[in-house]
């Protein structure tokens, strides 16, 4: 980019979040004209992600870029930044995002509950909100836009709200989205360290002393692990995801759980000056026991798009375990390995991006075809739905971790990262990481498990309902959709030096 002009990609982000904006206020003036929303209006969503995408793509490389808004409270104006960081996360959700409006644009009906243009107003809001926390550069925005994320997903959740079941499972969504929040705004608080400076870079330059820095990397820890899922603050992914219409639930386990993610990193390498080696144990712990949890719960669902949570909750765990493995290396002076454990986590956070939303679209596409979620009495329809069922397929294997797929090339980072470990100047950690590394290669094995039972009971054998030779293929708009995550596993799978060098400029500003 040219360096004379430092603030035109982040412009132009902005530009995307008043887009989206824009597109879900017309969705609000037009509840009920469902062609109208569906036909027009998420397609220009779309490629607004599309763009968004581009943007970041080419602004990896460049300097930080900041601005401050006419927005705000008088003498509290918004502060936004772009920089590598917040760049790579906005180009998983601007490549996912727009696979996922491009599905979108068959897939909602007028009769589930909530009127297509709410629906449209909120989804679009949703957007916008996760792109704001990427930018933002103060905690009155982040907290701003943290919120607005919340409520919109909430809703989202409840487009089925005459069911009780749903309800339920939006309240306890809400409720432990609010918890987190509350633990975000304390570290807020300890991080300006007195000063009344709120915004990112006055924390950057506050001086902590003591204790306060453990306590806002514990806060961190806490609140944005209640957004991500980790144990035990897991309780409404389970019972949110599968409440939610398919494309809600692709966007929230696969860009939305992303966010916390991003939080971490945010504050625990680049706002906080330095990193201490227990911090890394504690989220390995943490990381390792959530992912156990995940997968084995997967593997005991009979509900397919409640397996698919649980399999989200144990990829939020491998992540936890990266971000750990991170914190330990940088807690011992080691930043080319704290590099390479960070360059593991961020492949997998973009991969999971991809193939856990193309798995919730599958499932969605499933859902509207037979009307059942029961594994039980699915079966069979690769022959009624061979589109869905391929693409399907593609999803699965890189869930797996097979070669040469995404899922692999990630999970063999972070096991790589682990062979590293053995000069560390402590016995305790020497003898615990390969307790991990053991760990994580089960989590692995069962993954793959779950990955073939979810993919070989829906698709395979023979059709256990008479109803489910009725099926159908997914329309070719939510084909697209589906072509395009499965396009992104793959290539993600076959170009990882690419990847790896795309990823380069976020471990730069981390470590």
């Amino acid at each position: 980019m040219n360096a004379a002009l430092p603030s035109v990609p982040l412009y132009a982000v902005l530009g995307a979040i008043v887009a989206w904006l824009a597109i879900g206020t017309v969705g609000l003036a037009a509840p009920r004209q469902l062609r109208f929303v569906s036909r027009v209006l998420f397609p220009l969503g779309s490629a607004v992600g599309l763009g968004l995408a581009i943007v970041a793509f080419l602004a990896l490389g460049d300097a930080p870029s900041t601005l401050v808004l006419p927005l705000g409270l008088p003498d509290l104006p918004f502060h936004v930044r772009l920089d590598a960081l917040s760049a790579f996360f906005l180009l998983v959700l601007g490549s996912a995002g727009a696979a996922i409006s491009l599905f979108s644009v068959g897939y909602f009906r007028s009769s589930e509950g909530t009127p297509p243009g709410f629906i449209c107003f909120l989804y679009h809001a949703f957007l916008a909100a996760m792109a704001a926390v990427l930018v933002a550069d103060d905690a009155y925005l982040f907290m701003v836009a943290w919120e607005t994320m919340a409520l919109s997903s909430y809703f989202l959740v409840t487009t089925g709200h005459r069911i009780p079941e749903i309800r339920s499972a939006g309240f306890l969504y809400l409720l432990i989205a609010h918890v987190g929040a509350i633990g975000i705004l304390l570290c807020f608080g300890v991080l300006q360290g007195g000063t009344g400076d709120y915004t990112f870079d006055g924390m950057r330059s506050a001086t902590l002393h003591g204790a306060w820095p453990t306590a806002a990397f514990l806060l961190a820890l806490f609140g944005f692990g209640a957004k991500a899922g980790l144990l035990p603050l897991h309780v409404w992914l389970p019972e949110a995801h599968p409440a939610a219409p398919s494309p809600v639930s692709a966007l929230m386990s696969g860009v939305m759980l992303k966010t916390a993610i991003y939080g971490w990193l945010r504050i625990g390498f680049e706002i906080l000056p330095e990193q201490q080696a227990w911090w890394g144990v504690l989220a390995l712990a943490f990381g390792l026991a959530t992912a156990l949890f995940g997968v084995v719960f997967a593997a005991v669902q009979t509900d397919m798009k409640r397996l698919l949570a649980y399999s989200s909750i144990e990829n939020i765990g491998l992540l936890a375990v990266a971000f750990g493995l991170a914190l330990l290396f940088a807690g011992y002076g080691l930043p080319a390995l704290a590099a390479l454990a960070l360059t593991a986590l961020a492949y997998h956070a973009l991969n999971h991006a991809f193939f856990k939303s193309l798995l919730f679209l599958g499932t969605g596409a499933v859902l509207h075809a037979t009307g059942e979620r029961n594994l039980g009495k699915l079966g069979g329809l690769l022959r009624f739905m061979p589109w869905v069922g391929w693409l399907a397929l593609v999803g699965s294997l890189a869930a797996a971790g097979l070669p040469p797929l995404n899922g692999f090339v990630s999970e063999w980072l972070l096991l790589q990262s682990f062979l590293f470990t053995l000069g560390l100047p402590s016995t305790f950690v020497n003898m615990l990481l390969p307790v991990v590394a053991a760990g994580v290669a089960l989590v692995a094995a069962l993954g793959g498990y779950v990955m073939v039972k979810f993919f070989g009971v829906i698709f395979l054998g023979q059709p256990r309902e008479p109803a489910l030779a009725r099926s159908h293929d997914a329309a070719r708009i939510e084909r697209a959709g589906l072509v395009w995550l499965a396009a992104g596993c793959v290539l993600l799978g076959l170009f990882p030096a690419t990847v790896i060098a795309l990823i380069d400029p976020v471990t730069r500003v981390l470590v």
